[in-house]
C-alpha cells in the first residue's frame, strides 16, 4: 500500500472514533437530560399526590370524629336523663341508652378515631418522604448531568451541541412551611 493510502486511512479511521465518540457523549447527554425531566415529573407527581390525598384523609378523619362524636353526646346525654326526673324518664334514658350502646356495639365495635389519627399522620408522613426522596433523585441526577458537561472532553460536545446547565431544586420559604391540617 502507499504511504498516502494509509495516511488517509489513518485520518479518516481519526475522524470516525471522534464523530463516534461525539455523537456518544452528546448521546448520554440527551438522555441525563431526558432522565432530569423524568425526576422533575415525579416531584410533580408526589406533590399531585398530596394535593389529592391529604384533604380527603383529612375530611375522613373529620367524618369519623364527628359520628364518633354524636355517638359519645348520645350516651353521654342518655345518661344525664337517668340521673333526674321521674322514674318512667330514667326507664326511658335507660332504654334509650341501652339501644345507644347496642348500637355503638353493632356498628362501631371499636371507636376509630384514634386509629385513623394515626393512620392520618402516617400517610402525612410517608407523602412527605415521598416527595423529599423524589427531590433527591432530582438532584442526583442535575449533580451527575452537570459534573459530565463540565468535565473536559464531555464539555467540549455539550457546548458544540448547546446542553446547559441545569439548576439544582432548591427550597422556597413557602416550601420551608409546613402543610396546615385542620380539624
Amino acid at each position: 500500500m502507499k504511504k498516502s493510502t494509509i495516511i488517509i486511512l489513518v485520518v479518516v479511521a481519526v475522524i470516525a472514533l471522534v464523530a463516534i465518540w461525539a455523537i456518544s457523549t452528546n448521546n448520554s447527554l440527551v438522555k441525563l437530560e431526558v432522565s432530569i425531566e423524568q425526576k422533575q415529573a415525579e416531584i410533580d407527581n408526589q406533590l399531585k399526590r398530596r394535593a389529592d390525598l391529604i384533604p380527603n384523609l383529612v375530611n375522613t378523619v373529620k367524618g369519623l370524629t364527628k359520628q364518633e362524636l354524636d355517638i359519645v353526646n348520645s350516651i353521654t346525654a342518655s345518661r344525664e336523663k337517668m340521673s333526674s326526673g321521674s322514674t318512667q324518664d330514667k326507664l326511658d334514658a335507660n332504654t334509650e341508652l341501652s339501644r345507644n350502646i347496642t348500637l355503638l356495639v353493632e356498628n362501631y365495635p371499636e371507636i376509630k378515631s384514634d386509629a385513623t389519627f394515626t393512620s392520618l399522620m402516617d400517610e402525612l408522613s410517608g407523602t412527605e418522604n415521598r416527595i423529599a426522596v423524589a427531590r433527591k433523585n432530582y438532584n442526583d441526577e442535575v449533580a451527575v448531568y452537570n459534573k459530565k458537561i463540565a468535565v473536559f472532553p464531555s464539555s467540549i460536545i455539550a457546548n458544540m451541541f448547546g446542553h446547559e446547565k441545569v439548576e439544582y431544586l432548591e427550597v422556597s420559604d413557602e416550601d420551608k412551611e409546613n402543610p396546615e391540617v385542620n380539624f
